[in-house]
């Protein structure tokens, strides 16, 4: 009787002390979380005035909704003024793609330094009009016809008949893509006055109209193309075999992956602007991101 009290006293030692250390370790979680959201929740009154591309504005727009704890004044003068504006320390912080060669250089030569942040996944995409007959193309072949070496489109099992590659002006955002994510240091070779397109929207209506359109092929973001300028008369093509969706991007399975990004100066040290930034990689901004159809990181 007395081991069995003995072994009895022990085992409700045991449950003691893990009830205890279960007690002190929740409790705990909820003081963190508790702290977390009084953080996220602070208010910042001080005014930050942001810029955004053409394809972040539901992005940003999202945030300001989202983040309602911070003063923001947003302006969507799109990706290369952004760029400017941000150099010219007139706005705190931009959410654009990726920063072009001269971008960067303006930003060396004005002697700050750009600190360039992924918010939320993309993908970079390839479309024709959805009579063209090709459903896939490879990203070798894709290099070969914006270097001119691949022409006409029996060239890559299609019928007869010149290839229309539009293309976008320098330090554009989409051309910016292009030239870092899919040529490989190739040149692309220059575009014709019809090919040149100034817009992202200009190049969807081209490909997507009846005259010429199914011998045409262009470029844009995928959330841009299917979202926010989608049209019925577009067809994607298959990369390297693979589609692209929210899927295939956000498991990177399809192969032209990038960003949107978060930009600032490295010399801003700001309370806010920098709690503004956290804030939208947050779990809370992700969730924002995504609610607003954007892939959010993993």
């Amino acid at each position: 009787m007395k081991k069995e009290n003995k072994k009895g006293k022990l085992l409700y030692k045991i449950i003691l002390v893990i009830l205890i250390i279960s007690v002190i370790c929740f409790g705990g979680l909820l003081v963190k979380k508790y702290f977390d959201e009084q953080e996220d929740n602070k208010v910042y009154d001080k005014e930050l005035k942001i810029d955004a591309s053409l394809a972040t504005q539901p992005l940003t727009d999202a945030y300001i909704k989202g983040l309602n704890n911070f003063n923001l004044n947003a302006d969507y003068s799109n990706t290369d003024p952004a760029y400017t504006k941000l150099i010219n320390k007139e706005v705190d912080l931009i959410i654009v793609t990726e920063p072009s060669k001269e971008e960067s250089q303006r930003a060396k030569d004005a002697g700050v330094e750009l600190v360039v942040t992924p918010v939320v996944n993309e993908g970079f995409t390839f479309y024709t009009n959805k009579k063209n007959s090709i459903d896939s193309l490879t990203l070798d072949q894709i290099r070969d016809i914006y270097t001119g070496k691949i022409t006409n489109w029996k060239e890559v099992g299609g019928k007869d008949a010149k290839i229309i590659a539009y293309q976008r002006p320098v330090n554009s955002g989409s051309q910016t893509g292009i030239i870092s994510l899919v040529m490989n240091g190739q040149k692309m070779k220059e575009p014709t006055k019809s090919e040149y397109i100034e817009s992202m929207a200009g190049i969807i209506d081209v490909v997507s109209n009846y005259e010429n359109g199914e011998n045409a092929i262009g470029y844009s973001y995928y959330y841009y193309a299917t979202t926010m300028y989608a049209n019925d008369n577009l067809k994607f093509f298959k990369i390297n075999g693979v589609y692209p969706n929210h899927d295939t991007i956000q498991d990177e399975t399809y192969p032209i992956i990038t960003s949107y990004y978060i930009v600032t100066l490295k010399e801003n040290k700001d309370e806010a602007t920098q709690k503004l930034k956290e804030a939208m990689l947050s779990k809370r901004g992700q969730k924002i991101a995504r609610e607003a159809g954007y892939i959010d990181l993993k």
